[in-house]
């Protein structure tokens, strides 16, 4: 019965970024409509290339997968794709971090606004039709050079607000790229009305978390789950209730974890810290939300009460506005009591 639960279960996600969420299938249509030429050539083929074997391989698909949107349709059908997966999820709501930049210097110089009103009719036809929402958080890799580069990609971000778009991040590589390159972009993006959502705390330990809170001025932390190697940060977040976007089968991939067995999400939880639970590049990492949270039981232990915490974690953690947050976490408490009556769902926590 938990298993069902856990697929029923009304959701959001906060941590997911859209051009990983290419499907192996919608990549070969991309790359054969657009002429682009893959390592690869059959879907079986393009299935086991896809799964992770390493950083270096990762970053090859990502390559492999930007260099195949080349219009704003190929934005717009892959925007559609991912809606279409968190509804069959029940994950009423996400927020999805998006890389205009990519698309506008290194593939087909697709101007911006050309990629947000893509965005904007894939979220329109979600609602009308899915009745999923998404918010969009446009971020810049941290290894773009100049780093005014992310100054051009805050303006964007500050002029597509009322199409949507709910936040600012830097992700791409830690090493080399601390968060304090990227102040001036951040203080634009406060003063403006976004969030501030850095990717800090995955491939670089706590001064990248410190430099993300100190400078940047962060409302949600990406990742963050190195916070523990510092107990005086770790208290820092707890105080303040950082809210920390964990994605745990990414972590695994990547070596920030050894093991789902030996995450430190249940230390996370356990020490008082603000956690929201996310699927970073699903496909990627062969995975979805509902199996993360699929995991969080099975793997690590967790009961019912604890998965219901981290949903509503995710609500208040969101971009939405207050009364909006209010009553989505009503609705979602509403309907996880009705499933709990109508699968007879003990809790187990």
């Amino acid at each position: 019965m938990i298993d069902e639960f856990v697929r029923t279960l009304p959701k959001v996600e906060l941590h997911v970024h859209l051009e990983g969420t290419i499907r192996p299938a919608l990549l070969l249509e991309l790359a054969q409509k657009n002429g682009v030429p893959l390592p690869v050539e059959t879907a079986d083929q393009l299935e086991q290339w896809y799964r992770f074997t390493g950083f270096p391989h990762f970053i090859e698909i990502y390559l492999a997968i930007s260099s195949c949107i080349c219009t704003p349709d190929d934005i717009e059908l892959i925007a559609r794709d991912f809606l279409e997966g968190q509804a069959a999820q029940n994950i009423r709501y996400s927020e999805v971090i998006f890389t205009p930049f990519t698309h506008f210097s290194r593939n087909r110089n697709i101007p911006f606004d050309d990629q947000m009103r893509a965005l904007s009719r894939a979220r329109k036809w979600a609602v009308a039709e899915l009745g999923v929402d998404v918010g969009w958080v446009l971020d810049i890799s941290r290894n773009v050079r100049p780093v005014e580069h992310s100054l051009t990609v805050v303006d964007w971000a500050i002029e597509a607000m009322s199409q949507g778009v709910v936040g600012f991040g830097i992700g791409g590589p830690e090493v080399g790229n601390p968060p304090e390159l990227f102040e001036p972009a951040f203080d634009r993006a406060r003063a403006a009305g976004l969030l501030s959502l850095p990717h800090a705390g995955e491939t670089v330990g706590p001064e990248s978390i410190w430099g993300a809170i100190d400078t940047l001025g962060a409302d949600r932390i990406g990742h963050g789950v190195r916070c523990l190697e510092d107990p005086s940060l770790v208290a820092i977040l707890r105080d303040r209730q950082i809210p920390l976007d964990v994605c745990p089968t990414s972590n695994v991939c990547l070596g920030v974890a050894p093991s789902l067995a030996e995450h430190p999400l249940p230390r996370l939880l356990d020490e008082g810290l603000f956690v929201t639970l996310n699927s970073d590049d699903p496909p990627m990492f062969n995975t979805t939300l509902t199996e993360e949270y699929l995991k969080v039981v099975h793997t690590m232990g967790l009961g019912l009460a604890v998965l219901e915490q981290l949903v509503q974690n995710g609500v208040a953690a969101s971009a939405l506005p207050e009364a909006e947050r209010r009553n989505l976490s009503l609705e979602f408490r509403q309907e996880s009591d009705q499933l709990r009556k109508t699968l007879g769902s003990e809790d187990n926590s």
